[in-house]
């Protein structure tokens, strides 16, 4: 009896050793043994084998692990790429050619952006990015610079709102689109400029105000730009000065303090000539609460030279008293709060930082006052007056000091602000050093109910995730931000695997917001700088951010590389902030200097990236899938069912390499990176990526975006 013939066509990233394993071909013929006998090639990418037998079992593998399914035949074929079975050899398909490089995409109007996935963050200190109204600049009574002729610079609230819609531009051009902006509400405190010691929350700072530049005013222009505006908001605690027109805590007024061995009117501290009373108010003191006592009151209207004698109603010693206490005017006594404002249980220390109830009830900081977050006059007060903010505009919010609140009593200020403003985005700061799985493991030493995904549940069972749903407040990725201490700064993506491996404890892991750095840490020295890294590393890092699981985030300056390796905040007792990572960036948006800080290789990587994800719906909302890392190399597949979008992505540190990535859904793939084209009919996909590079190959996608540059080519 006649035999059969079976042609193959090698799939793309197939190896050329392409084998048969046959098997139930007959009565008295035993089958092959895995992984069968060679096929010879007849040109082409066609391979052959002819049977003696009249039907067989088939089985097509290339030895490497990719195969085909089972097919059964007993007469002559042709098998393509794509698995479908021919009569005759089929014509060569033409290679689908590259389109042209797509254009840089626009975002969507706000209004129709309704998936915070969409956007991408630029996170700024409004009064450190770049200063529009210098009469408005202010110098806090801490940490003043001085320059050699002992004239203080560089006032702490320099940057306002009339800088920063000045320089909306610059955001938009680099790429994202939406703007997180440090606390805008009023402060108070010897160091209040970053706007987390807050005084009144009904009421935006006028240090960051200018006659034609209000709050509402950047809302708007930040909108006509078609950007969005994230409003943090500190729910926590308060400045320890109390919280105007509702509790006042105990203080002297601070123009009566004079330093030991010094004299009244003899201080000379910059600006603050004479003494530390607040040198751009007339009466030069820093409270004007209507709930404060009548003689404190009657003070602060008064003797604004602070020398009339005045007596301590607690001790009856007078003062101004050259060496007098200085918790009378700066500290807190915990005891003496109002219960109906404030928890009265001391100040965190020692092992309190990794224990849930003192945590969270006792006071962060001297100038960070633990408010009794559980009554319900202070949610009625903050609730009520950052729904204030959400009628003007405001498009997001972004919770300060998450853990020191108790979950369920936090989500019920969540709840009310997204019940006022349905489809709001609202995540939190659960800050951890480590990945963050409190009881799930992963050698964390605190319990789940103050690690970041706990806020991300409904459930109770700190051992079981699932015990309940999701809670609709996301945080920010602190468990992948300290993975980088170990891999990235260290130009490896070895590791980085293993916190992608536990994403199923989180309500949705696609809305994290994922960083590098922030205001408070960076992932080298003990996560206390920013990045000092080589550049390739960084660039490394936002390869990954922008194409891994969640929603980019990037601390202002990132972008040139900005004061790489300085703390991110003030260490030696002797510091100013032109040290540290919160140094004025203004100088780099200055009209001389703004071309050239947009021709920094990283500024033009970023701005590409966040082209390529604002065009892939996969990047922005799809799960991650079949992920793997081999330390100078990553791949996964990032697959957006609901939206038919799928993107394989592959990154590489290092030299150039080829990876293959199977499981992936057959199809015509173009790389947003180089515009190659590649076809997978088996489910593999093989691609060439270049040193310190990454491939992202997109299902039907648009082809090359953007231009190519350091380290996207």
């Amino acid at each position: 009896m006649a035999g059969f013939t079976v042609h193959f066509k090698k799939p793309t990233g197939w190896a050329d050793s392409i084998h048969i394993h046959y098997w139930q071909i007959g009565p008295l013929a035993a089958g092959s043994v895995w992984p069968g006998v060679p096929m010879e090639p007849e040109g082409d990418g066609w391979f052959v084998y002819r049977f003696k037998e009249p039907t067989a079992h088939i089985v097509i593998n290339d030895t490497q692990g990719r195969q085909t399914g089972d097919h059964h035949r007993g007469v002559d074929g042709w098998l393509d790429e794509d698995g479908r079975w021919h009569q005759s050899r089929p014509a060569p398909r033409p290679k689908p050619q590259p389109p042209k490089p797509a254009p840089a995409l626009q975002a969507k109007p706000i209004s129709e952006r309704k998936d915070f996935r969409e956007e991408t963050i630029y996170f700024l200190i409004t009064t450190r990015f770049y200063d529009g109204d210098p009469s408005n600049n202010f110098f806090c009574r801490d940490r003043i610079q001085f320059n050699a002729a002992g004239e203080a610079v560089d006032p702490h609230w320099r940057g306002d709102f009339k800088g920063l819609i000045q320089r909306l531009d610059y955001i938009r051009d680099l790429g994202f689109t939406a703007i997180w902006i440090t606390p805008p509400v009023e402060n108070r405190s010897g160091l209040d400029y970053h706007g987390y010691h807050a005084y009144d929350w009904t009421r935006i700072d006028p240090r960051l105000e200018s006659p034609d530049a209000s709050y509402q005013d950047l809302i708007t222009a930040a909108h006509a730009k078609n950007i969005k505006i994230i409003q943090d908001v500190v729910v926590n605690h308060s400045c320890q000065y109390g919280i105007r027109g509702k509790v006042h805590i105990d203080h002297l007024p601070i123009k009566y303090y004079v330093p030991q061995g010094s004299q009244q009117g003899k201080v000379n501290h910059g600006p603050y000539q004479g003494h530390l009373g607040n040198y751009a108010w007339a009466n030069r003191d820093d409270i004007d609460n209507p709930v404060a006592p009548v003689w404190y009151q009657e003070r602060h209207a008064s003797d604004p030279e602070g020398i009339e004698p005045l007596a301590d109603p607690k001790t009856h010693e007078t003062v101004p008293k050259p060496g007098y206490n200085p918790g009378r005017f700066f500290g807190v006594d915990a005891n003496q709060l109002d219960p109906n404002w404030f928890h009265q249980e001391g100040f965190i220390c020692g092992g309190d930082w990794e224990s849930a109830y003192p945590l969270q009830v006792k006071h962060l900081a001297g100038d960070c006052i633990d408010l009794a977050t559980e009554r319900q006059n202070v949610k009625d007060y903050i609730i009520g007056s950052i729904n204030r903010y959400l009628d003007m505009g405001v498009d997001a919010l972004r919770i300060d000091t998450v853990k020191h609140v108790e979950r369920d009593n936090l989500l019920e200020y969540v709840n009310a602000w997204k019940t006022h403003k349905p489809g709001l985005f609202v995540f939190g700061e659960n800050l951890v050093k480590g990945y963050g799985w409190g009881d799930m493991g992963g050698g964390d030493n605190g319990p789940s109910q103050i690690r970041p995904w706990w806020y991300t549940r409904l459930g109770h069972n700190p051992r079981d995730p699932n015990s309940g749903g999701d809670s609709g407040f996301p945080q920010l990725d602190f468990g992948l931000f300290s993975t980088f201490r170990d891999t990235v700064s260290k130009g490896t993506y070895g590791g980085t695997a293993q916190v992608f491996s536990m994403d199923w404890i989180y309500g949705d892991v696609t809305q994290l917001v994922t960083f590098l750095q922030n205001h408070d840490v960076g992932p080298d020295n003990d996560f206390k700088y920013r990045f000092k890294g080589e550049q390739w590393m960084a660039a490394a890092a936002y390869n990954l951010i922008w194409t891994v699981r969640g929603i980019p985030c990037l601390y202002y300056g990132e972008e040139i590389e900005f004061m790489k390796g300085a703390p991110q905040d003030v260490e030696g007792e002797k510091d100013t902030l032109d040290k540290t990572g919160r140094a004025y960036f203004g100088e780099h948006l200055s009209d001389d200097r703004l071309a050239q800080t947009q021709s920094h290789p990283l500024y033009r990587h970023i701005r590409r990236l966040n082209q390529i994800r604002q065009a892939v719906p996969a990047l922005q909302k799809g799960r991650m899938d079949r992920v793997s890392e081999w330390g100078s190399g990553m791949s996964f597949i990032r697959d957006y069912s609901p939206g038919g979008s799928v993107a394989v992505v592959g990154l590489v540190m290092g030299g150039e390499q080829y990876i293959n990535v199977e499981g992936v859904p057959n199809g015509v793939y173009r790389d947003a990176v180089t515009g190659n084209v590649e076809s997978v009919g088996y489910g593999v996909l093989s691609f060439h990526v270049k040193s310190n590079s990454a491939g992202i190959y997109v299902l039907d996608g648009p082809g090359k975006i953007g231009e190519d540059g350091v380290y996207l080519r």
